[in-house]
């Protein structure tokens, strides 16, 4: 058997790496001028110890506040601040060790203990601040990397899930019938008749369109649905009710294409068709100061079990979550008097 190598972290390596590094150029120039001795030896093996100590109890710090998750400028004042305080740590420790331990040179300057302390955390900001720059370039360019592959496999998603949507949408179902509405009005109502393939070209082209944006306006979206409903209203007749209650400020709100209209689609074929009196759909758009509401209410009760064939409701709420980033949310209840009531919530930007 073949006995496994622990894989040391990254962190760990680029910590022993980086003071490693600075150890082995110190002593370079040290024994090029001939200054290696017991001072210079202590004096190093203190700095890299402070340095070493410290900078794993700062990284301890940055990700107990959970620095990085913040605003880049927030980050830079932190990584700065936190140079700072420890840097004068360090100065403090080494100003109090180094004539504890003996390790100072006779032909240094002589300064009392507060320059001392001034100097030596002035020292160690210099590689502290230069420690914290490379675990943030480090950090960033990570969660870029990582961002940039999330973004990448997101927008393979909403592509393949904008084209199921066109799919599940303008089912043969829907065409079949509103082509027999239309047959049956030529001879009837010619103008209307006209108005009708008007409408279903409307729908069809829009549907050929919207794979090819991640939202389109509010506007645009009510408008493939007036003209869903038109031709369902000729099929249904005095059976379906049409309400529209639309406020005039969220016309130009981005909502995922054609969403809308597998909404009402849903409440058609699941509310106003299974009842002989048929009932009314009323669509409701609401916005405040951080959100957009879309609601559609129909006449008839909820059924727990999504529709097999189309679309489906889940599909509805994973399309909000790619798109928005889970801020998005949906939801489908029954209300009192026999009420089912979609609802979706989008945030505002």
């Amino acid at each position: 058997m073949m006995s496994s190598v622990k894989k040391i972290p990254q962190y760990w390596l680029f910590q022993s790496l980086g003071w490693g590094s600075f150890v082995a150029i110190n002593t370079f120039f040290a024994a090029t001028f001939n200054q290696i001795d017991g001072v210079y030896a202590g004096r190093l093996l203190l700095f890299i110890t402070v340095g070493f100590l410290l900078s794993n109890l700062m990284r301890g710090l940055i990700k107990n506040i959970k620095l990085l998750k913040r605003e880049l400028k927030y980050q830079i004042i932190g990584f700065i601040v936190i140079s700072i305080l420890f840097a004068c740590i360090a100065g403090l420790i080494e100003t109090y060790l180094t004539p504890l331990f003996n390790l100072g040179y006779k032909e240094e300057i002589k300064l009392d203990r507060t320059q001392q302390i001034i100097a030596n955390s002035f020292s160690a900001f210099v590689f502290l601040f230069i420690w914290n720059c490379l675990y943030f370039i480090y950090h960033y360019v990570a969660e870029s990397r990582r961002q940039q592959l999330d973004t990448l496999k997101l927008e393979t998603l909403v592509k393949s899930l904008e084209l199921k949507t066109i799919k599940s949408h303008i089912n043969p179902h829907f065409i079949f019938n509103a082509l027999n509405s239309i047959r049956a009005l030529i001879d009837e109502d010619p103008a209307r008749s006209r108005q009708a393939i008007t409408a279903l070209s409307n729908i069809l082209r829009s549907s050929m369109v919207s794979d090819q944006v991640e939202t389109i306006s509010f506007e645009k979206e009510i408008s493939i649905v007036q003209d869903y409903l038109a031709l369902e209203q000729i099929r249904f007749e005095d059976r379906l009710v049409v309400v529209y209650d639309i406020a005039e400020d969220s016309t130009q709100i981005p909502v995922p294409p054609m969403m809308l209209q597998m909404l009402v689609e849903n409440a058609i074929k699941h509310g106003i068709s299974k009842s002989v009196k048929g009932g009314a759909v009323k669509i409701i758009s609401q916005k405040t100061n951080s959100e957009f509401h879309l609601i559609v209410q129909n006449t008839g009760h909820f059924q727990t079990r999504l529709n097999e064939e189309g679309f489906g409701l889940q599909s509805t709420e994973d399309r909000l979550n790619l798109i928005f980033g889970g801020a998005a949310s949906f939801s489908i209840i029954e209300k009192e008097d026999s009420i089912v009531e979609a609802r979706v919530i989008i945030p505002l930007k």
